[in-house]
């Protein structure tokens, strides 16, 4: 865990300040996540959408940043967050690692997110066909094993895929839906600094899915 950022009542505003210059994101909660559903919304559709990329962007964020989400998500090629919610530079804070799993760099991340760069939301991804859920649901199923450290970092997922093995067909999407929402669950439960800012109703934590085929974003905000 980052020491500076353990409790944020005892980190100096000076430290804040320097970390983030600029002015939060003012988005509330719902606000923020509605942005992320109308991105898709257009994504999905294919319809036109001017993002800020451009060198007056790069300039402005030069200063400093105030993204309004941060987002875990998988490190698959096919999965790529600003594109899918048609956000620009700067917009979104983002953690990503096979399979969305969160250990301490992770979670110290997003800590890093809410506590200093402000954002309103947090959002856990999964998507369709993952690699390193499926990897988990052969080792769950078949007793697989895998080289390297491979097998060490499937394992956080091991227990959403034990939580809804016996279900029948579809084990592997059903294990996608499960690990999302138990990310986002632990995010709620073991971070006091996002405990805090959800106790105030300055955040919202989801968990989704994304669809490879239609583009589409499943969310699951009951977590």
């Amino acid at each position: 865990m980052i020491g500076g950022l353990a409790a944020l009542g005892v980190m100096g505003a000076g430290a804040a300040r320097a970390a983030d210059p600029v002015a939060h994101s003012a988005l509330t909660p719902d606000e923020a996540l509605q942005l992320l559903k109308a991105g898709n919304d257009a994504y999905v559709t294919e319809a036109p959408f001017r993002a800020a990329w451009g060198r007056e962007r790069r300039v402005e964020l030069a200063r400093g940043q105030a993204p309004f989400c941060v987002l875990v998500g998988c490190s698959d090629s096919r999965v790529p967050p600003e594109l899918l919610f048609g956000r620009g530079l700067g917009e979104l804070f983002i953690i990503r690692n096979a399979g969305n799993t969160i250990d301490t760099t992770a979670l110290g991340s997003v800590e890093y997110g809410v506590g200093v760069l402000g954002c309103p939301l947090v959002v856990v991804l999964g998507h369709e066909n993952c690699g390193a859920v499926a990897a988990a649901v052969e080792v769950v199923e078949r007793n697989a094993t895998f080289p390297g450290v491979i097998g060490e970092m499937i394992q956080p997922i091991i227990p959403a895929v034990l939580s809804v093995r016996g279900g029948g067909d579809g084990l592997l999407d059903r294990a996608v839906r499960a690990n999302a929402r138990r990310v986002a669950g632990r995010l709620k439960t073991q971070s006091p600094i996002l405990q805090q800012a959800l106790a105030a109703g300055r955040l919202k934590v989801v968990a989704a899915r994304y669809d490879l085929d239609d583009g589409d974003v499943t969310w699951m905000e009951d977590v």
